[in-house]
């Protein structure tokens, strides 16, 4: 089947993720396609663009994914486990960005782009594979720093703090941010019932015990990932996941430990390539608002010692567009998937 010929379908597509999925697919190798657009009853009847034509958001029903070649799962974890068998018996190629669908038998965390330069043992999608979930931004970002470092030098370990951004949990997180924050400088009581604890003007490693933002099970998503896309070769990784509040892009702080000595002009040699921005000192360095709208993972690289002085330990400063680069890693996983369609049907 030829490009532009094929059938997809958005479920959640009012959701943040959703909608940004829909306009990089604009910009893809799937843009000629025919889309349809799902979402809950609320959002349905609303008019979005997806390839500059109109299109009306429609709620999923008995016979929606009839004929589907792709289904993305963007809304809810509910919304993909609800209906993500309808789509998989309908003979479409399933790509989760809910991570609803990780614990399944058979599914694969995919990030295309890592798997080219891990050259791990991880599994790759086959005719039997029955979906496959975009891997997590975030460890995106920490696996394809890792992964390119350790294709020119060896790399002992990585050590990431990383920063999450309140639209990593949808729009009922970022509401709950604006509305602290605007409660707080009217000094009016704050609401609570996302994060259950004040994240406005604040940073947590943890959250309130009936928070709905679950940042431990975040924190062990992203960890858990990095091993996975790693296939088994990546460095280990430390890692702890900090609530900031800040509404777009994921920032990380990375100390990268060496086996041998290298410059910093060497480390940002190895990191230079595809969907990677290394960002000089003379520029303003990485930042949520720099990143935001950016296809590539920005890194400023920093030595431990003198200026131009070898070392084993050097500082990496990381930003990145978390729903864009969540999109563009969807479509990368839709592309892999599309390679087994003229062989036939990934059920």
């Amino acid at each position: 089947m030829a490009d532009g010929m094929y059938r997809i379908g958005i479920v959640g597509a009012a959701s943040l993720k959703g909608k940004e999925l829909a306009d990089e697919l604009q910009d893809s190798l799937l843009a000629a396609s025919d889309f349809v657009l799902f979402d809950d009853e609320e959002a349905t009847g609303q008019v979005t663009a997806v390839a500059d034509e109109p299109t009306f958001i429609r709620q999923v029903e008995a016979g929606s994914f009839a004929r589907m070649d792709f289904v993305f799962f963007a809304g809810t974890k509910d919304d993909t486990l609800e209906h993500w068998q309808a789509a998989r018996k309908s003979g479409a190629s399933i790509v989760d960005l809910t991570y609803a669908l990780e614990q399944e038998r058979g599914v694969l965390v995919r990030a295309p782009m890592i798997a080219e330069l891990s050259k791990g043992n991880a599994a790759k999608p086959n005719l039997e594979t029955p979906a496959v979930v975009a891997a997590h931004p975030a460890a995106v970002m920490l696996a394809l720093v890792a992964a390119r470092i350790q294709g020119v030098m060896a790399v002992e370990s990585l050590a990431a703090t990383v920063v999450e951004p309140a639209s990593e949990h949808g729009r009922e997180a970022m509401d709950e941010l604006h509305q602290q924050t605007v409660n707080l400088l009217s000094f009016q009581n704050l609401p609570r019932e996302q994060y259950d604890a004040q994240v406005a003007f604040n940073l947590l490693p943890t959250l309130g015990a009936d928070s709905k933002v679950k940042l431990a099970e975040a924190e062990e998503r992203i960890a858990r990932h990095y091993v996975q896309l790693g296939g088994g070769v990546l460095p280990h990784l430390d890692l702890e996941l900090v609530q900031a509040p800040v509404f777009h892009g994921y920032v990380a702080s990375v100390m990268v430990e060496l086996a041998d000595e290298k410059t910093v002009a060497q480390l940002e040699a190895a990191l230079v390539g595809e969907s990677v921005d290394v960002v000089s000192d003379d520029s303003d360095p990485p930042s949520n608002l720099s990143a935001a709208g950016q296809e590539d993972i920005m890194v400023r690289v920093r030595g431990t010692g003198e200026q131009g002085a070898k070392a084993r330990r050097f500082w990496l400063w990381l930003a990145a567009d978390n729903l864009k680069l969540a999109a563009l890693n969807g479509i990368s996983c839709a592309n892999e998937l599309k390679r087994l369609r003229p062989q036939g049907k990934v059920q």
